[in-house]
């Protein structure tokens, strides 16, 4: 049993979309006093380096079609940390509570006595398309924004994703890359091929990838050329917005004078 250096307790800290820059300062001084860390495979590994030397540090991570760890075993070895070291860090990409289950992670440390510190992290559902110079809410685009996860714990689609296409708001959807077809298709049904439409891919990162188009084009684009790493979905009219779908439709009205 090693010795604690604080008395134990639990800090939930969102890590931001992947650039290590868009931590807020309270979960950077939150990493500077763990005595452990579980961290996620979405958080940047540049964020490990600011945890004191004698920080354990615990991987976590789930990615789609592969979790390292069942979420109740996360949950259990979260709150041993704690009692074990003390000062335990749960460092989870974008926002902990945007599909990201921190929630029930709280909830069961606070059930075994644990105080729970919660550090909200900025979203990858909002920072990504704002850094791509895409508003999720624009006037004369926009009024509001859907935010929506393709997968249900029953592995279907979610019933929202049938709901969504009938309605003007922007529509931003988290893990769906795999079923980008599938959900175009939704879209193209209600007569919405020609709306435009953005992946991103490892947004904030180095290797960041987007693809900017229109429902009925940009799934076998994206298909053919992303890689395994995590992205969003963008649809709605603020995408044409971004530079590359300006320059797409200067190009169209060119070729057809």
């Amino acid at each position: 049993m090693n010795q604690r250096a604080n008395e134990p307790k639990v800090t939930l800290v969102g890590a931001g979309p992947g650039d290590p820059d868009l931590i807020t300062r309270k979960g950077l001084k939150a990493l500077q006093t763990a005595d452990v860390i579980l961290y996620d495979a979405l958080s940047s590994d540049e964020l490990l380096e600011e945890t004191p030397d004698h920080c354990v540090r615990i991987f976590v991570g789930k990615r789609a079609g592969c979790h390292y760890k069942k979420q109740d075993e996360i949950n259990a070895l979260l709150v041993a940390s704690a009692y074990e070291y003390g000062h335990a860090v749960r460092l989870k990409g974008g926002d902990p509570f945007i599909f990201g289950r921190g929630q029930e992670e709280k909830a069961y440390a606070e059930a075994e006595g644990l105080d729970v510190t919660v550090v909200p992290g900025i979203s990858s559902c909002i920072s990504l398309p704002e850094l791509q110079g895409v508003a999720p809410t624009s006037r004369g685009y926009a009024d509001s924004f859907w935010v929506l996860t393709a997968h249900t714990r029953n592995g279907g689609l979610s019933n929202d994703l049938l709901l969504a296409p009938r309605s003007n708001a922007t529509v931003i959807i988290l893990m769906g890359l795999g079923r980008l077809d599938q959900i175009c298709a939704l879209w193209d049904a209600e007569g919405k091929g020609d709306l435009p439409a953005m992946v991103i891919q490892n947004g904030s990162r180095p290797n960041e990838r987007a693809w900017v188009g229109t429902v009925n084009d940009i799934a076998p684009r994206v298909a053919a050329e992303r890689d395994k790493g995590p992205g969003i979905i963008v649809l709605g009219a603020t995408v044409s917005q971004h530079p590359d779908f300006k320059a797409r439709v200067l190009a169209t009205t060119s070729n057809a004078r």
